[in-house]
């Protein structure tokens, strides 16, 4: 999407830091000033949405950010048509995109962010800026209108990239499951980003960008992995 202004991060911690404490610094920058922001909870499944905007307004407090949880409102597109921009958490993506199609919000937030709006997500919240959320880690508790998503980006998303296997466990790796979709869409190119690293869109530009954790990703296309870093140029996947 042209003028596309987004950060998707692949996690809301890193380790054992604190609740977007990692990340503090890109979402400043991305905000570049604005001190209102407007929150999607709609992934907290076992959270309660007023305590989920809460834990996000906590940890912003440190960079004079204003968070509002956009089911404060009782007409969530006039929320979306008026935001300053639009944070949307992480939890069950099956969930929130379902929440998304009931209230009619896809098209209002391609809207503004085609006005080149900020835009920030981690996990669930990076998951649905793809074309789709076919390449998600998360059970399918509810099913949506439609698995597409809100295609501001031209790729599939994947956060909290790991291919770790436990000694012992016969269940697929991560890559093992991203290669069943390769088989099915070799065309479609898919971003796994691992946890500390985001993807920082801009001015029609991409890159890999980290303020704590690792510096590298992969892209997933027609059966092969390739590793990214933060030193790469993304833009053709624009």
């Amino acid at each position: 999407m042209k003028n596309a202004n987004l950060l998707l991060l692949s996690s809301s911690r890193v380790g054992d830091t604190k609740y977007l404490e990692h990340a503090l610094n890109m979402i400043k920058a991305k905000l570049n000033g604005v001190t209102d922001l407007l929150f999607v909870p709609y992934a907290g499944v076992t959270v309660n949405y007023d305590e989920y905007t809460q834990t996000v307004q906590n940890a912003l407090n440190t960079i004079d950010v204003k968070v509002t949880g956009i089911h404060q409102y009782d007409d969530p597109i006039a929320a979306v048509n008026n935001a300053q921009a639009i944070a949307v958490g992480g939890g069950n993506t099956f969930h929130l995109l379902h929440q998304l199609y009931k209230q009619n919000l896809i098209p209002a937030i391609q809207s503004k962010v085609a006005t080149g709006m900020p835009y920030i997500g981690w996990s669930a919240g990076s998951n649905i800026a793809g074309l789709s959320i076919r390449t998600t880690n998360d059970m399918p508790i509810i099913e949506p209108e439609s698995f597409t998503a809100l295609n501001l980006v031209d790729f599939q998303l994947n956060p909290h990239y790991t291919d770790y296997n436990p000694p012992g466990h016969n269940g697929e790796t991560r890559a093992q499951r991203l290669a069943e979709f390769m088989v099915l869409n070799p065309k479609t190119p898919i971003v796994a980003i691992v946890e500390g690293t985001a993807l920082d869109i801009a001015d029609n530009s991409l890159r890999l960008t980290c303020d704590n954790g690792s510096n590298s990703g992969y892209i997933f296309k027609g059966g092969h992995k390739s590793t990214i870093t933060t030193e790469d140029n993304l833009n053709d996947l624009l």
